[in-house]
């Protein structure tokens, strides 16, 4: 299926780097994968494939003390092997704007759960994702990310510099903050450029460049904010010296 993006927001897409369709993924999916996440964090449901439960640095530092176990985690990270979560990428309105953008042969590279709970730091320093990718062309590789819950200024939502896609990939390094999750890196002076705020509510989703760059900020509010991602490469990608699609976490698609 072609069309479902408009022409003005494939015009933003490639002016910006990044374009916003709200209400893509429905309430009662939203729901599913929440309670997926939840089950899985608190054991009530197996940790699959090459699934990862990243805990926030400043739990595992003991500068805050975990309220409960999905209080403790940062993010999940490769969930092509859960029979919910990975349901994701399948979303027909997702899936087909992502063929839009790429191509009809995608696979998915990259899966994530982000859970930015209360009263911890979770600040994402400004980067460009393409930074954990060798697979190239650059334009065969697209970004899909959706609010599971509201993301506002106050609970850390996503900033983006809008046309900065249009650069080069930039040297990152580890920021100079007290607390910085694992892999956390960033570009530090060269995030140069107005910074726009992408407020979203539940179910909106960005689908955005692997060289715009973007970051979010500090959590303040009292509640999660939560979102659910995955990354998507062309079939005709390739990697240096890798046959990318043998690695673990990649799975696929159509």
């Amino acid at each position: 299926m072609s069309g479902l993006f408009t022409a003005a927001e494939l015009g933003q897409y490639r002016t910006d780097g990044f374009v916003v369709v709200p209400g893509l993924v429905d309430e009662q999916d939203l729901a599913r994968f929440d309670r997926r996440f939840e089950a899985i964090v608190n054991g009530d449901a197996p940790v699959s494939g090459a699934m990862n439960l990243m805990r926030d640095v400043m739990v595992v530092k003991g500068a805050v003390e975990a309220k409960s176990p999905v209080h403790a985690i940062n993010k999940l990270l490769r969930f092509e092997d859960d029979p919910e979560l990975f349901d994701y990428v399948r979303i027909p309105g997702l899936l087909d704007r992502v063929h839009e953008l790429i191509g009809d042969d995608v696979w998915s590279i990259a899966t994530n759960v982000f859970n930015k709970p209360p009263h911890v730091d979770g600040r994402h320093p400004f980067h460009q994702d393409l930074l954990y990718f060798r697979i190239r062309p650059v334009k065969g590789i697209v970004g899909v990310w959706t609010a599971m819950s509201e993301t506002t200024r106050e609970n850390g939502c996503l900033a983006v510099i809008p046309g900065s896609h249009q650069g080069e990939l930039l040297r990152h390094g580890d920021p100079d903050w007290e607390y910085v999750n694992r892999g956390f890196l960033g570009i530090g002076d060269a995030a140069k450029g107005e910074r726009h705020y992408v407020l979203m509510q539940p179910g909106d989703t960005l689908f955005f460049h692997p060289l715009l760059i973007h970051g979010s900020g500090h959590n303040r509010s009292g509640g999660f904010r939560r979102a659910i991602s995955a990354h998507f490469a062309a079939g005709a990608c390739e990697a240096p010296d890798q046959n990318w699609r043998d690695a673990e976490f990649v799975r696929h698609v159509g």
